[in-house]
């Protein structure tokens, strides 16, 4: 008897023990991905990976890849990834005149962008890897959409920027890298991954427009010395923020998918993005295309120019 009483109690354990177990996995309401030779690393989404690379993958390729940072020099100088060269957005772009006028901010001509990139020290043979600090005003995103538009395919940005290789441990550098400039050409801008003023006038109520804007600068804030608030007639608004987990990381593709569906856009629209200069849109461009909407743009000269010009409407 006290044989059974014990087995029962056994039994009984086990089923209290089992339930616990199921109980605390279904407190995740998305499990993480790990990897089968190391349970405790978890792997990127396999969507991510076409566009992003992470930290360890990063350390353990560092001298076979070519390294931009892409933050502004003072941040760059107090310390950066070893063997990275610095280059901001604005250095790929025509800066002459100021926000608002015909051309400023946009990426230079063929001939000159593919001169910047080769004084980079960038040939296109090695994969690129940018990195910024997100989400900031995605600068690594703006940076990696021209090396795109130049040929570069195999180019990608470090998941989670320079924070996340410094919480990682990883050495640091403040040694100022001065590239040696090789030889690059540019066959064909990719030209369908931008979008003109005069396609979007010519194209209103034929396209998706998407403003990646703070919902204040969408209702009319003109915080950075814009022409006029508001935004672009039958734009809705995907805040550039809204793609990032709270530890700066980019979300997984089907959270990302998710708040494109949300916003009402399908795989196959043709879609232009835009924010005050292209910056944080031309990042967003990216995401989309490798989340399966391929026809989406990035308006370049974006806000800056279209509220500059009063002959282009505006909503608020």
């Amino acid at each position: 008897m006290k044989q059974k009483r014990a087995l029962v109690v056994f039994v009984l354990l086990g089923l209290l023990i089992s339930m616990v177990g199921c109980g605390g996995s279904k407190t995740s309401n998305t499990p993480e991905k790990t990897s089968k030779e190391n349970p405790a690393v978890v792997q990127m989404d396999a969507q991510k990976a076409t566009l992003m690379v992470d930290v360890q993958w990063l350390k353990d390729n560092l001298d076979k890849v070519d390294v931009i940072d892409a933050r502004v020099e003072k941040d760059y100088t107090n310390g950066h990834i070893p063997g990275a060269v610095n280059a901001t957005w604005q250095s790929l772009c025509d800066m002459q005149g100021k926000p608002g006028e015909v051309g400023w901010g946009v990426a230079l001509p063929q001939e000159e962008l593919a001169a910047k990139i080769g004084a980079l020290g960038i040939s296109g043979e090695k994969p690129v890897i940018v990195y910024a600090q997100p989400p900031g005003w995605g600068e690594e995103g703006c940076v990696l959409w021209m090396l795109k538009m130049a040929g570069i395919k195999d180019a990608k940005m470090l998941d989670g920027g320079y924070a996340v290789w410094q919480t990682a441990g990883n050495e640091t550098s403040k040694d100022v890298v001065k590239a040696t400039a090789v030889p690059f050409k540019i066959d064909n801008v990719d030209e369908s991954l931008t979008a003109s003023t005069d396609f979007i006038n010519k194209n209103l109520g034929k396209i998706r427009i998407v403003d990646s804007r703070s919902e204040k600068e969408y209702k009319g804030a003109t915080d950075y010395g814009e022409a006029r608030g508001g935004h672009l007639p039958g734009a809705i608004n995907i805040p550039f923020e809204s793609m990032f987990n709270q530890d700066n990381t980019l979300k997984d593709f089907d959270q990302l998918s998710q708040i494109f569906q949300d916003a009402g856009l399908k795989p196959g629209d043709e879609i232009v993005t835009y924010c005050t200069a292209g910056i944080r849109s031309g990042y967003m461009a990216l995401v989309m295309r490798a989340a399966g909407y391929e026809n989406a743009r990035n308006y370049d000269e974006s806000f800056y120019e279209w509220a500059g010009n009063k002959s282009l409407k505006v909503e608020k």
